[in-house]
């Protein structure tokens, strides 16, 4: 008599856009929240609350791609009940409180090509992180795939490694219950 194969979990699932364009504020966005509740028309939008009179709108790219600035991803996430606090880079890592964090949102330089043409020029690109079933993952929509970094510990080590390069800004994607009490930080 043979028995059944054993039944295994299935991995989590992890929502994850790739890149189009230049919308990895809208990616990220959405890949810290694990669903799509942003496009590029919400973004356009937003953009124009934030500019109502303005021609040539300061928050996205003149040709209309995208490339939007840290003010649409804080618009956006106010929309929702939540808030962006900048994490200040002079502070330990051990003293951000990671369990009262939802995702973390990056910006940081990023190389532009042209095919595999490499240009001496540094572009800006918005990058998730968020935490999924225990696990932390690295969601930039230029991955083919969610790359795992671990637990809390393997979080901090990729921050550390993205703030030593310099030109790195890390948003704390919080409720508003969290960042008014100021509970994202262990002061102890």
């Amino acid at each position: 008599m043979s028995q059944a194969p054993e039944a295994r979990p299935s991995p989590p699932s992890v929502y994850h856009e790739r890149q189009r364009l230049e919308l990895c504020a809208v990616h990220a966005l959405n890949n810290v929240l694990q669903q799509r509740l942003f496009s590029q028309e919400a973004a356009d939008e937003i953009c124009k609350r934030l500019a109502p009179d303005s021609r040539l709108n300061p928050h996205r790219s003149l040709l209309g791609t995208g490339n939007y600035d840290v003010n649409v991803i804080m618009a956006a996430l106010q929309g929702l009940g939540l808030a962006a606090v900048w994490w200040d880079r002079r502070r330990p890592l051990c003293q951000l409180a990671l369990p009262k964090v939802l995702g973390l949102i990056l910006n940081l330089p990023s190389p532009v090509s042209l095919g595999l043409l490499s240009l001496p020029l540094r572009r800006r690109h918005w990058v998730a992180l968020r935490q999924v079933n225990g696990v932390y993952y690295n969601l930039d929509s230029k991955l083919r795939a969610p790359e795992a970094l671990g637990d809390e510990d393997g979080v901090r080590a990729f921050l550390a490694a993205a703030l030593a390069q310099g030109l790195c800004e890390v948003l704390l994607v919080v409720t508003k219950e969290v960042e008014e009490a100021g509970c994202w930080l262990n002061t102890s």
